[in-house]
């Protein structure tokens, strides 16, 4: 036997028909403050690169023309891919702001991008969070 438990919400509609529907459950609530642009900016970049990849657009070129930005803006936000993982990732998730400016900006991350090897990143980074932590 199998049991299924789910809220419903009975309504009386003309005649006296009964209705049955499914309960709408609450909407989540919303965490206050708002996204930090960097973290924005990675997930453009992770999208952006995607669309690369699969040759959905042909070059940077297209991409600049659709974003409305230029060619070199458009390599500056298509650099934090070359990020390490851990570092797009913490990007990512980085706590919403609730007033001021992001003390970690895209020309903050510019020289750690600069860098090819993941654990002079990492280095860098720490150095970059603690300096903001401050």
């Amino acid at each position: 036997m199998i049991t299924i438990k789910r809220k419903v919400q009975l309504t009386r509609e003309a005649h006296g028909r009964r209705r049955v529907a499914a309960a709408t459950p609450a909407a989540p609530p919303v965490e206050a403050g708002r996204v930090p642009r960097i973290s924005r900016l990675m997930a453009l970049a992770i999208r952006l690169e995607r669309l690369l990849l699969t040759g959905e657009v042909s070059d940077v070129m297209e991409l600049a023309r659709l974003g409305h930005v230029t060619q070199p803006r458009m390599s500056q936000i298509l650099n934090l891919t070359l990020l390490a993982p851990d570092i797009q990732e913490e990007l990512l998730f980085l706590p919403r702001l609730t007033a001021g400016k992001a003390a970690i900006h895209e020309k903050l991350l510019r020289p750690l991008v600069a860098q090819s090897d993941w654990n002079t990143q990492r280095q860098m980074w720490d150095r970059i969070k603690q300096r903001s932590q401050q």
